[in-house]
């Protein structure tokens, strides 16, 4: 959580150092994703942590609160610093850009489970043609002793 903190921390100093510099937002872009997806770690951890335990940590509610307002600090930037409609755009692609990782963690979930179940079916089989195969043999042995 710190690192993804001091993370977002850094982003926002270049987004807002390069506003001041330049006047031009587009110019920190970089930094303006690194700054959304630290936060996105963060909340993502942060509701983990309470479905799991039940409990919040003071620490990263608090780190997402500083995010907040910096979040807010950065849509006055959009609004005043970029065009017209920048704010709504980049909420739109924010949602955008998390329907993606849903969609690509389901497809790594999926993956691993389709993984696991060749894996049992290997097994299976495996057993099957053993045990076959042992039954084939002692049916052999069985024939041949009453020869």
């Amino acid at each position: 959580m710190l690192a993804e903190l001091a993370i977002a921390n850094a982003a926002f100093s270049v987004i807002k150092e390069a506003v001041q510099n330049s006047g031009d937002l587009m110019s920190a872009g970089q930094a303006i994703f690194k700054y959304f997806d630290s936060k996105a770690t963060i909340q993502k951890n942060y509701e983990a942590k309470a479905k799991k335990t039940g409990s919040n940590d003071m620490e990263e509610f608090f780190a997402l609160e500083r995010l907040r307002k910096q979040e807010t600090e950065l849509r006055e930037m959009m609004q005043w610093h970029g065009r017209a409609g920048l704010w709504n755009d980049w909420l739109q692609f924010q949602r955008q850009a998390k329907d993606k990782r849903v969609a690509a963690e389901k497809a790594k979930t999926r993956a691993a489970i389709e993984r696991k179940e060749k894996i049992v079916a290997f097994l299976v089989f495996s057993l099957a043609f053993i045990v076959l195969g042992a039954l084939i043999v002692f049916g052999l042995i069985v024939v041949k002793e009453l020869m």
